[in-house]
């Protein structure tokens, strides 16, 4: 009977991959962490590993550059899961020999098996290094844009799929794999359980999120952001199992958030508590809608983003990029709006200060043509006083950021807003058919 070590935080996740696999015949253990799935390795001597990155103590990289340094373990495949709004793991984990990368949010058991199906079939093949691409690169630390409040970040790429060492990371394509009856009832099963505990889930976040509002200092603020951090994360597991999507791909973006912001707590700030808030209450909405086609599906997102500034727009235009979301950006406020009168936006950034014409003024025009009378429009600034808010409102807008913001705090507010619009519309298309 082959051997099957699991590393996995999540206990609900881990089990669904236990059951899952017991069935098919393997012998599973879990470790919860990754130091003890270190020791449990030599332990166990399993003949594959599945892996998640996002551990607790130990990250997944970390044990499986350990694992590989053994030599007795150099050829086992270790079978790595991940969020897809951490990339540059993903390219580490390549690098310390991870034989296959799947997109946690939407991985599904039957993956799962037939990955370790393949990978016991050629375990005793060498080892191919991946051929990693260069990603974009984001602003430099010293770029006038980082002085208008534009925080630098990590080169990273957006991941949404699946892949083996011998494969590019941008050549990664999530495939969907063959569902017999008994997959077909097994993932109604894992849909019913999650929709059961959707409530429960759903509690706790708001209480976590009210805690972490509450606290009064960073003492008092970490071990909150971090044990809401965690339960995102379970999140992010549980809603792709179920096939739950569009919950689970706006919970991974949310996750790496949290943990960014648990990292760096000097970014917990009004904006990024507003975002996050924000984020979850829409995760509700999400939970409370339960089931559906993917809302990011179909008709491609359409971001128009406008600022004078270069080096500004590529900051946004980058944290688009790495949710995965397309834009078209310009400078000059009137083509902005002769575009938004020709077009139709899943979303609008805006920068207040622009020459000829301010964000505020390009705001209410854009707001009063046709095609724009519901498009989030959301302002991009440093001006965040309370005159300032008020004038955002007053001219049609939908929301701001504050500079300096991370990227990923952008990239999760544009998943938001885009998830939102594109779920109003179908309720209102669903409304007319009903009618």
């Amino acid at each position: 009977m082959k051997k099957i070590l699991i590393v996995e935080d999540d206990p609900i996740v881990a089990h669904i991959y236990q059951t899952r696999l017991e069935k098919e015949g393997y012998e599973v253990e879990i470790a919860p962490d990754g130091q003890s799935g270190f020791y449990r390795i030599h332990e166990f001597k399993p003949d594959a590993v599945l892996l998640d990155l996002m551990l607790p103590k130990m990250n997944g990289v970390e044990i499986l550059k350990k694992i590989r340094a053994q030599g007795k373990f150099a050829q086992t495949p270790v079978i790595v899961f991940t969020n897809a709004y951490v990339p540059n793991m993903i390219h580490e984990s390549f690098q310390a020999g991870a034989t296959q990368v799947f997109n946690k949010a939407t991985l599904t058991p039957r993956q799962i098996i037939e990955a370790i199906q393949n990978a016991l079939s050629y375990s005793s093949m060498p080892p191919v290094a991946a051929a990693a691409p260069t990603p974009p690169s984001p602003p430099a630390e010293n770029d006038p844009a980082v002085e208008r409040g534009v925080v630098p970040g990590e080169v990273e790429e957006p991941f949404h799929g699946t892949g083996s060492r011998n494969t590019p990371v941008s050549n990664l394509v999530q495939l969907p794999p063959p569902q017999d009856e008994g997959d077909l009832k097994f993932q109604a099963d894992l849909l019913q359980t999650f929709l059961n505990t959707a409530p429960d889930t759903l509690a706790q976040l708001r209480r976590g999120m009210q805690d972490f509002t509450k606290a009064a200092d960073d003492s008092a603020r970490l071990p909150l952001v971090l044990e809401l951090y965690r339960k995102i994360h379970a999140l992010t597991g549980s809603a792709g199992l179920a096939g739950l999507h569009d919950i689970s791909q706006m919970a991974a973006a949310l996750e790496v958030l949290l943990k960014e912001l648990f990292e760096k707590p000097k970014n917990i700030n009004a904006s990024t508590l507003r975002t996050v808030a924000h984020s979850i209450d829409f995760v509700g909405e999400l939970i409370t809608r339960g089931s559906g086609a993917d809302l990011l599906s179909g008709t491609p997102v359409n971001i128009l983003v406008v600022d004078d500034e270069i080096l500004s727009r590529r900051a946004v235009t980058y944290a688009l990029e790495k949710a995965n979301l397309k834009s078209i950006s310009v400078e000059e406020p009137q083509v902005a709006l002769n575009l938004a009168g020709e077009n139709f936006y899943d979303l609008i950034f805006l920068d207040v200060q622009m020459p000829g014409m301010d964000g505020f003024e390009l705001c209410t025009k854009i707001r009063a043509l046709p095609t724009c009378k519901n498009t989030p429009i959301i302002f991009v600034t440093s001006l965040t006083d309370f005159k300032s808010r008020a004038r955002s409102s007053l001219s049609g807008g939908t929301d701001l950021i504050a500079k300096p913001f991370m990227f990923i705090e952008l990239s999760v507010k544009a998943l938001t807003y885009v998830l939102r619009s594109r779920l109003m519309k179908g309720k209102g298309h669903a409304t007319a058919v009903a009618a």
